[in-house]
This record gives structure tokens, sequence and C-alpha cells, in this order.
């Protein structure tokens, strides 16, 4: 069966459509704020409840956390260390890094033992240490960098437990969904949430064993840390 966390959101929500679509899945299960179980990426019982819900259904085979935060109301990308916030970093670490890292803590241990299982969550290129030239965003690069170490950690326990599981963090490009509406002007090509998704999948398609611990971006070409 497969899984997205985070459905409430346009990848997510296009993430799911996909999926059903492929057919390959006899479950689809769907997660997100409105949801029943319902999930809070700030409680980790919401997030424990929806693993055993899922799991209860099936074999978990493919499990997405679409999950992310870029900006609220009061709350953007940081031009300058001029805007650096406490709170704002901490509410940053804990949507992008914290909450998936939950995730993981509850799902991975789910997984099959035996067979190819995957789960991906959604990084940025952004959150790339060695691709980072241009600066600015301060908390959402550092939370994506912490995510992509949290991925890469976890991946190495989940090789020894499951050898054909593979944990990855995916960066889907910019995607013409509300947490990009605000920068689309950037001249970035954006895609539309049915086509990323379509793009994102097939990467999972293609990832073999090898992959496990790997950050990869929407058309399967690897991301620099």
């Amino acid at each position: 069966m497969a899984v997205v966390f985070g459905a409430g959101g346009g990848i997510g929500g296009a993430l799911v459509e996909a999926v059903q679509a492929a057919g390959k899945f006899k479950h689809v299960v769907s997660f997100s704020r409105s949801t029943s179980p319902a999930i809070d990426l700030l409680d980790e019982g919401s997030l424990e409840r929806a693993a055993a819900f899922a799991a209860d259904l099936g074999e978990l085979r493919l499990v997405i956390d679409a999950t992310g935060f870029l900006h609220h109301d009061g709350q953007g990308p940081e031009k300058s260390w001029r805007q650096l916030d406490a709170a704002n970093l901490a509410r940053a670490f804990a949507l992008n890094a914290i909450g998936p890292a939950l995730i993981m803590k509850h799902v991975l241990p789910r997984l099959p033992r035996s067979g190819k299982s995957v789960f991906a969550t959604l990084s940025a290129r952004v959150g790339s240490i060695g691709d980072n030239r241009l600066g600015g965003w301060y908390s959402y690069r550092a939370s994506k960098a912490a995510l992509n170490q949290l991925v890469r950690t976890a991946a190495v326990e989940l090789g020894r437990r499951s050898p054909n599981a593979v944990c990855v963090a995916l960066h889907p490009g910019t995607v013409s969904t509300a947490l990009s509406a605000p920068f689309a002007a950037t001249g970035l090509d954006v895609h539309p949430p049915p086509a990323a998704a379509r793009h994102l999948l097939a990467v999972v398609d293609q990832l073999t064993s090898e992959a496990n611990g790997g950050f990869f971006d929407w058309r399967g070409q690897t991301v620099p840390w």
C-alpha cells in the first residue's frame, strides 16, 4: 500500500491522485490536518496514530512525506541575517525537520523487512549546502539541510534492518502551489502540481537499494549535499 503525509498541500494532493491513477497499490492512504485520523507535525502522537492506522491496512511499500513550510502570516524567507528571529527559526525547524523526523521514527520501523519499500520526503535544492551561492532564506535552507541529514542518518539504520528499503530526500522543483506562489516571479521553471507528482513518482519507481540515503531532484539527478 501507499501512504502520503501532507495530502492537504498542492503537491501532496497531486501525489495522492497520481498514485491512485497509477493503479499499482491496492490501498492509497492520505493524511492531513483534515483527515481522520488527522496529523499535526507539532503533535507526535498524531503521527504515531497515523502510521499505525496505515500499517494496520497492509504492508507499507511507499510512504511519501509531502509536508513543508516556507512562509506564513508574518513569516517569510529571510533576505538578511538582520531578519533572523529565534521563534521563526524554531518554527521552520519544527515543521521542516523535526516533524518529518518523527514521521520517520514511526514509519520506518513499520516498513517490510524484505522486498522494495520506499520512504521519500520532500526536501529542496535550497537545502543543499554545496549548491548555496545566493544566500538568504536562512531558516528554510537550514531546516531543509537538517532534514537531509536526518534522512541520511535514518537511511543507514534502515539499511541494516531492511536491505531492500530506500529512504531518500526528493527535490520536486518549483511547483505552482500556495507555498511557492509569492516567489513565482523569480524566473524559475514552475511546474503544475500534477506534473510535479508524475515526475516524483517516476523517480521513485527507478530507485534501487543503492539509492538509499540519497538526495535526488525531480529528474532523478543527484543533488549535492
